[in-house]
């Protein structure tokens, strides 16, 4: 949502323009400010309602993140295997 927002205001710009746009978009307090607003918007929309959604995004998210910290060590062994059937 937020990209779609971001792709439609350089839609008008010029190419000279764009890094005027941007820069301020990188600034840490439009970060800190973003990132606030995100917080914000996710605790309204899922733990004042008591939604069941927080738990499905930290269970998600803990398996996809357990998955890629264990990949470099996975993909190894395979090299290993592999190795060693030729």
């Amino acid at each position: 949502m937020a990209m779609r927002r971001f792709i439609n205001e350089l839609r008008g710009v010029t190419v000279k323009e764009v890094p005027d746009k941007v820069k301020p978009m990188l600034s840490f307090s439009y970060l800190k400010e973003s990132f606030a607003k995100g917080i914000d918007s996710y605790h309204a929309k899922h733990i004042e309602t008591d939604s069941i959604m927080p738990l499905y995004h930290v269970c998600f998210g803990g398996m996809a993140f357990s998955y890629l910290v264990a990949l470099p060590e996975e993909r190894r062994h395979l090299e290993h295997a592999q190795k060693h059937d030729h």
